[in-house]
């Protein structure tokens, strides 16, 4: 009776331990970034850009920049922001950066986007793949305790939330997009016009 009572005991907690070390593996994501397939350039699933019918007022949400400085989302209140969560793990974030870098250089001062990394690693895995992917116009930004994923109430990456000058965001787009295409570039460029 005891050697049974022992075996059933030492099996549920062996199956509690495997349990709560595939949570752990789950929670913390990929530590290596990814590269999107080859021969690819657009993501493959795009999402859609939704506005909202009454602007919500944008999280008081801390930065942190690649070389450590702090910023809050507040210091570019007065400015278009398009905010984008992201990182180097996620395909479809890695396949829609060259186009937010391009947006960037397209659109000037009239926008400023600001990708935000939730790599857990933060500059250690972030550096190498800007350098690799080529990303010179976009302020990258590190969140690797996933406190943007918190404030913005994030579903999955990459997701990305369109700021008005006044602080409130007018639309979301869950997904990857072609940000420096039609139609997407219009309507983008359609709302910083105003």
């Amino acid at each position: 009776m005891t050697t049974k009572f022992l075996i059933r005991a030492l099996t549920v907690l062996l199956v509690l331990c495997g349990a709560a070390l595939a949570v752990l593996l789950f929670l913390s994501g990929p530590n290596e970034p990814i590269s999107p397939p080859v021969g690819t350039t657009a993501p493959q699933t795009l999402g859609q850009f939704i506005a909202l019918d009454a602007p919500l007022p944008a999280p008081a949400l801390a930065l942190t920049t690649r070389k450590g400085e702090a910023k809050q989302l507040a210091d570019f209140e007065g400015r278009w922001l398009l905010v984008n969560l992201w990182a180097t793990w996620c395909a479809p974030c890695v396949a829609e950066m060259p186009a937010l870098d391009r947006l960037q250089a397209k659109l000037g001062d009239k926008l400023a986007i600001l990708a935000i990394s939730e790599d857990r690693r933060g500059a250690e895995v972030v550096d190498p793949f800007l350098a690799k992917a080529g990303i010179k116009n976009l302020a990258i930004f590190l969140d690797p305790k996933s406190a943007a994923l918190n404030e913005f109430r994030v579903q999955g990456l990459p997701t990305s939330f369109l700021i008005g000058r006044d602080g409130k965001i007018v639309g979301k787009l869950e997904g990857a997009a072609q940000w420096d295409e039609e139609p997407m570039l219009s309507k983008i460029a359609g709302y910083v016009a105003r």
